[in-house]
Protein backbone atom coordinates (compact mmCIF):
# COMPACT_ATOMS: atom_id res chain seq x y z
CA UNK A 1 0.00 0.00 0.00
CA UNK A 2 2.76 2.26 1.03
CA UNK A 3 4.32 1.82 -2.69
CA UNK A 4 1.07 2.78 -4.01
CA UNK A 5 0.32 6.02 -1.75
CA UNK A 6 4.39 7.13 -3.10
CA UNK A 7 3.58 6.47 -7.02
CA UNK A 8 0.45 8.37 -6.22
CA UNK A 9 2.49 11.20 -4.74
CA UNK A 10 4.69 11.51 -6.95
CA UNK A 11 1.76 11.60 -10.03
CA UNK A 12 -0.13 14.50 -8.29
CA UNK A 13 1.67 16.46 -5.62
CA UNK A 14 3.17 18.85 -7.96
CA UNK A 15 4.62 20.89 -4.85
CA UNK A 16 6.84 17.40 -4.38
CA UNK A 17 10.36 18.04 -4.17
CA UNK A 18 12.91 16.21 -6.14
CA UNK A 19 14.88 13.96 -3.74
CA UNK A 20 18.83 15.66 -3.03
CA UNK A 21 20.86 12.99 -3.32
CA UNK A 22 24.41 12.20 -2.82
CA UNK A 23 26.83 11.85 -5.47
CA UNK A 24 28.63 8.45 -6.10
CA UNK A 25 32.22 8.95 -5.54
CA UNK A 26 32.11 11.19 -2.56
CA UNK A 27 32.50 10.58 0.92
CA UNK A 28 29.17 11.45 1.86
CA UNK A 29 27.75 8.99 -0.69
CA UNK A 30 30.05 5.97 1.25
CA UNK A 31 28.48 7.63 5.07
CA UNK A 32 24.70 7.42 3.18
CA UNK A 33 25.20 3.75 2.12
CA UNK A 34 26.59 2.57 5.66
CA UNK A 35 24.25 4.10 7.52
CA UNK A 36 21.51 2.77 4.93
CA UNK A 37 22.90 -0.82 5.38
CA UNK A 38 23.26 -0.32 8.95
CA UNK A 39 19.54 0.53 8.97
CA UNK A 40 18.19 -2.35 6.44
CA UNK A 41 20.13 -5.26 8.68
CA UNK A 42 17.87 -4.81 11.62
CA UNK A 43 20.09 -3.51 13.86
CA UNK A 44 18.82 -1.78 16.87
CA UNK A 45 18.18 1.82 15.60
CA UNK A 46 19.89 3.27 19.07
CA UNK A 47 22.91 1.51 17.85
CA UNK A 48 22.42 2.57 14.16
CA UNK A 49 23.00 6.59 14.69
CA UNK A 50 26.13 6.54 16.88
CA UNK A 51 28.92 8.16 14.92
CA UNK A 52 31.28 5.18 13.14
CA UNK A 53 34.66 4.59 14.28
CA UNK A 54 36.50 7.45 12.64
CA UNK A 55 33.93 9.66 10.83
CA UNK A 56 33.60 12.92 11.05
CA UNK A 57 30.11 14.35 13.06
CA UNK A 58 29.82 17.20 10.49
CA UNK A 59 29.94 14.74 7.95
CA UNK A 60 27.30 12.12 9.31
CA UNK A 61 24.90 14.62 10.54
CA UNK A 62 25.32 16.48 7.04
CA UNK A 63 23.86 13.25 5.52
CA UNK A 64 21.01 12.65 8.19
CA UNK A 65 19.88 16.07 7.54
CA UNK A 66 19.53 15.30 4.11
CA UNK A 67 17.64 11.90 4.37
CA UNK A 68 15.26 13.05 6.83
CA UNK A 69 14.26 15.56 4.91
CA UNK A 70 13.89 12.95 1.97
CA UNK A 71 11.77 11.29 4.18
CA UNK A 72 10.03 13.55 5.75
CA UNK A 73 9.30 15.35 3.19
CA UNK A 74 7.62 12.35 1.25
CA UNK A 75 5.53 11.26 4.47
CA UNK A 76 3.82 14.80 4.45
CA UNK A 77 3.57 14.55 0.74
CA UNK A 78 1.54 11.34 1.56
CA UNK A 79 -0.64 12.98 3.64
CA UNK A 80 -0.89 16.58 1.87
CA UNK A 81 -4.30 15.90 0.53
CA UNK A 82 -5.66 15.68 4.27
CA UNK A 83 -3.45 18.65 5.41
CA UNK A 84 -5.85 21.33 3.80
CA UNK A 85 -6.29 25.24 4.50
CA UNK A 86 -9.66 23.73 5.70
CA UNK A 87 -8.71 20.99 8.24
CA UNK A 88 -5.38 22.23 9.04
CA UNK A 89 -5.90 26.84 9.57
CA UNK A 90 -3.20 26.48 12.02
CA UNK A 91 -0.34 24.87 12.23
CA UNK A 92 -0.20 23.29 15.28
CA UNK A 93 0.20 20.20 17.47
CA UNK A 94 -3.07 19.78 18.79
CA UNK A 95 -4.44 22.46 21.41
CA UNK A 96 -1.14 24.21 23.31
CA UNK A 97 1.42 23.93 20.31
CA UNK A 98 1.29 26.45 17.67
CA UNK A 99 4.03 26.93 15.21
CA UNK A 100 4.82 30.58 13.60
CA UNK A 101 6.75 30.74 10.33
CA UNK A 102 9.92 32.99 10.33
CA UNK A 103 12.75 33.44 8.10
CA UNK A 104 15.25 36.31 6.88
CA UNK A 105 13.34 36.67 3.81
CA UNK A 106 9.25 36.91 3.49
CA UNK A 107 8.78 36.57 7.05
CA UNK A 108 10.79 38.15 9.37
CA UNK A 109 8.26 38.06 12.33
CA UNK A 110 6.68 34.82 13.49
CA UNK A 111 3.97 34.40 11.60
CA UNK A 112 0.92 32.23 11.50
CA UNK A 113 0.29 30.36 8.64
CA UNK A 114 -1.89 27.19 7.82
CA UNK A 115 -0.39 24.09 8.35
CA UNK A 116 0.09 23.75 4.31
CA UNK A 117 1.33 26.88 3.88
CA UNK A 118 4.03 26.30 7.10
CA UNK A 119 5.15 22.68 5.18
CA UNK A 120 5.79 24.22 2.19
CA UNK A 121 7.73 27.23 3.66
CA UNK A 122 9.46 25.21 5.61
CA UNK A 123 10.63 22.24 2.53
CA UNK A 124 11.68 25.73 -0.05
CA UNK A 125 13.29 26.69 3.28
CA UNK A 126 15.39 23.43 4.06
CA UNK A 127 16.13 22.81 0.07
CA UNK A 128 17.53 26.42 0.00
CA UNK A 129 19.82 25.19 2.49
CA UNK A 130 21.27 21.66 2.03
CA UNK A 131 21.67 22.68 -1.82
CA UNK A 132 24.09 25.62 -0.52
CA UNK A 133 27.65 25.14 -0.81
CA UNK A 134 28.54 27.44 1.64
CA UNK A 135 26.48 25.66 4.64
CA UNK A 136 26.67 22.09 2.90
CA UNK A 137 29.90 21.69 1.27
CA UNK A 138 30.17 18.92 -0.61
CA UNK A 139 33.39 18.75 -2.63
CA UNK A 140 36.22 17.12 -0.81
CA UNK A 141 38.55 19.88 1.74
CA UNK A 142 36.01 22.56 1.92
CA UNK A 143 35.14 22.67 5.78
CA UNK A 144 31.95 22.90 7.09
CA UNK A 145 30.74 26.37 8.64
CA UNK A 146 31.25 27.45 12.50
CA UNK A 147 27.19 27.14 12.93
CA UNK A 148 27.10 24.02 10.55
CA UNK A 149 25.34 22.19 13.63
CA UNK A 150 23.63 25.11 15.28
CA UNK A 151 21.58 25.52 11.32
CA UNK A 152 21.25 21.74 11.33
CA UNK A 153 19.63 22.12 15.10
CA UNK A 154 17.09 24.35 13.66
CA UNK A 155 16.58 22.37 10.73
CA UNK A 156 15.83 18.98 12.68
CA UNK A 157 13.67 21.17 14.98
CA UNK A 158 11.57 22.34 12.52
CA UNK A 159 11.27 18.36 10.81
CA UNK A 160 10.31 17.80 14.31
CA UNK A 161 7.28 19.98 14.10
CA UNK A 162 5.96 18.17 10.70
CA UNK A 163 6.03 14.49 13.17
CA UNK A 164 4.07 16.94 15.25
CA UNK A 165 1.48 17.82 13.10
CA UNK A 166 0.89 14.72 11.45
CA UNK A 167 0.60 12.54 14.54
CA UNK A 168 -1.44 14.91 16.29
CA UNK A 169 -3.78 15.84 13.75
CA UNK A 170 -3.38 13.13 10.95
CA UNK A 171 -3.07 9.96 12.98
CA UNK A 172 -6.43 8.26 11.41
CA UNK A 173 -5.13 9.19 7.79
CA UNK A 174 -1.64 7.37 8.38
CA UNK A 175 -3.59 4.43 9.70
CA UNK A 176 -6.27 4.10 6.90
CA UNK A 177 -3.41 4.17 4.35
CA UNK A 178 -1.59 1.50 6.10
CA UNK A 179 1.67 3.65 6.47
CA UNK A 180 1.48 3.56 10.26
CA UNK A 181 4.55 0.86 10.72
CA UNK A 182 6.43 3.43 8.01
CA UNK A 183 5.99 6.52 9.71
CA UNK A 184 6.67 5.31 12.64
CA UNK A 185 9.68 3.62 12.01
CA UNK A 186 11.16 6.51 10.55
CA UNK A 187 10.09 9.15 13.88
CA UNK A 188 11.89 6.49 15.98
CA UNK A 189 15.34 6.63 13.99
CA UNK A 190 14.59 10.87 13.38
CA UNK A 191 13.98 10.64 17.27
CA UNK A 192 17.25 8.76 18.06
CA UNK A 193 19.21 10.46 16.02
CA UNK A 194 18.43 13.92 17.89
CA UNK A 195 19.06 12.39 21.04
CA UNK A 196 21.95 10.96 20.42
CA UNK A 197 23.94 14.65 19.11
CA UNK A 198 21.53 16.42 21.63
CA UNK A 199 20.19 18.25 18.30
CA UNK A 200 16.56 19.17 19.68
CA UNK A 201 15.84 21.25 22.55
CA UNK A 202 13.71 18.64 25.28
CA UNK A 203 11.28 21.08 25.41
CA UNK A 204 10.55 21.23 21.62
CA UNK A 205 9.90 17.25 22.00
CA UNK A 206 7.34 17.75 24.53
CA UNK A 207 4.05 17.32 22.04
CA UNK A 208 5.13 13.78 21.28
CA UNK A 209 6.32 12.74 25.03
CA UNK A 210 3.21 10.98 25.46
CA UNK A 211 3.22 9.40 22.16
CA UNK A 212 0.80 5.75 22.31
CA UNK A 213 4.18 4.02 21.38
CA UNK A 214 5.45 5.07 25.24
CA UNK A 215 8.53 6.63 23.63
CA UNK A 216 9.82 9.64 24.25
CA UNK A 217 10.63 8.44 27.82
Amino acid sequence: AMALCLKQVFNKDKTFRPRKRFEPGTQRFELYKKAQASLKSGLDLKAVVQLPPGESINDWIAVHVVDFFNRINLIYGTMSEYCTEKSCPIMSGGLKYEYRWQDDSKYKKPTKLSAPQYMCMLMDWIEMLINNEDIFPTRIGVPFPRQFQQVCTKILTRLFRVFVHVYIHHFDSIINMGAEAHVNTCYKHFYYFIREFSLVDHRELEPLVRMPQGWGS
